[in-house]
């Protein structure tokens, strides 16, 4: 049995709990094996180490090891990617090529963020699992692959597949060996190690002396949250390093570069990931920000009505486009003199205005108002749902699950 220490330092893993220890120990005994292995843990705590160590400690270690981020591929070409496809088979396939699994033939494919797979894809890759057959997009022919799979999630996947969004078969037949990495904040006694290495590396990297903590900053660090687990960390550390003068950090001045989190418990399973909480933060965010602009344009169109500046908007149709689509239909116009504001006139001039109607207005929900900021979103960019998602600073693969979520309809 290999020693973990030397796999530790084959790899660059920084750590002494037990909870890696027992990670790496799985991951070790697998290896020579031919077992499908399913790696499980939150955002930014190190799970593309493990498809790694597997390769390199198995009979297949001399053959191909390909990584694939399935969330990066965009659902219309996924297929493509992993499975090939022949010439003609879609627009712009000028030539047939191999795809990942025909590439790898003989050695591991690292499927990372696999709950990104959509259906059909999904159904693909258990028949590869299953008997090592694929098809390649626009051919008939069964083609045979020996390919070793290593998956990856930070996704609740008994969750995903209550809401239908994942196949029940696929996950028992991806998990067969299950790895669990532990979040940063199981593991606090590896926290000060952590900081240390990755303060050393900037300062290696920029040839300047290297930061260190004190014990209130060590004290604070080891009982924060870290809810984006090393990679926060290490970012924390290269912000230090490179911003302040003094070399011995304290817990005043850590506190700094530490945004203010609740919560100290681990994520339960079944609680919303903290990925998709802040999507929907930013999301509630930019529909702030938007109604505050749409307030200023309304106080500005008044503001030229009251005071006669020569230029008479029409209210009614002007205010109802800067209301949410949710609020649009329950919108009465209702006609109120203004002559006064335009003395010069030659005949009265009337202007429209809300009034209150008989239904209450009812009361915009989350939901509503992510509905709503995605409707704005798409139709600005005329329904194209990369720019739109680029514009809502999220993924197109979440752009997609939001507006199923939400049941919007096509822009």
């Amino acid at each position: 049995m290999t020693d973990i220490t030397t796999v530790k330092q084959r790899f660059g893993i920084i750590g002494t709990s037990p909870l890696l220890d027992r990670a790496l120990e799985v991951a070790l005994r697998v290896a020579p094996t031919d077992l499908t292995v399913l790696v499980t843990g939150e955002s930014g705590v190190g799970k593309e180490f493990f498809p790694q160590v597997i390769h390199a400690y198995s009979a297949r270690k001399h053959n191909k090891y390909i990584a694939v981020n399935c969330a990066a591929i965009p659902e219309g070409t996924i297929d493509s990617e992993l499975f090939g496809h022949e010439k003609g088979a879609f627009t712009g396939a000028l030539e047939a090529r191999k795809g990942y699994f025909e590439e790898a033939d003989g050695g591991t494919i690292f499927l990372d963020e696999v709950a990104e797979l959509p259906h059909s894809t999904q159904a693909r890759l258990l028949r590869v699992l299953q008997t090592g057959e694929f098809i390649r997009v626009g051919s008939s022919k069964v083609q045979k692959t020996n390919v070793r799979v290593v998956a990856a999630t930070n996704v609740n996947l008994q969750e995903a597949i209550a809401k239908g969004r994942f196949r029940e078969d696929l996950y028992y037949r991806l998990g067969t060996v299950p790895i669990l990495v532990p979040s940063l904040r199981e593991r606090p006694e590896d926290i000060p190690l952590l900081f240390r290495r990755f303060a050393a590396d900037v300062a290696v990297q920029y040839r300047m002396p290297a930061v260190t903590l004190d014990d209130s900053a060590r004290e604070m660090l080891m009982h924060y949250y870290w809810r984006g687990n090393i990679r926060q960390l290490k970012n924390v550390a290269e912000q230090i390093s490179a911003i302040e003068q003094t070399r011995v950090i304290s817990a005043e001045v850590l506190a700094k570069y530490l945004p203010p989190q609740g919560g100290g418990a681990p994520m339960a399973a079944g609680a919303p990931h903290p990925d998709d909480m802040t999507t929907e933060r930013e999301l509630l965010y930019k529909v702030l920000f938007d109604m505050r602009a749409d307030i200023n344009d309304l106080k500005r169109m008044m503001a030229e009505l009251i005071q006669g500046t020569g230029r008479c908007p029409e209210p009614a149709r002007d205010i109802k486009a800067l209301l949410p689509t949710s609020t649009q239909s329950s919108f009465v116009p209702a006609v109120v003199p203004v002559a006064s504001a335009y003395p010069h006139a030659s005949a009265p001039v009337y202007a429209e205005s809300e009034v209150v109607t008989d239904e209450p207005p009812r009361e915009m929900t989350k939901a509503d108002m992510q509905r709503e900021q995605i409707v704005r979103a798409l139709r600005r960019n005329n329904g194209r749902r990369r720019e739109a998602a680029a514009e809502l600073f999220m993924s197109e693969r979440t752009l997609y699950r939001k507006i199923k979520e939400l049941g919007i309809e096509e822009i």
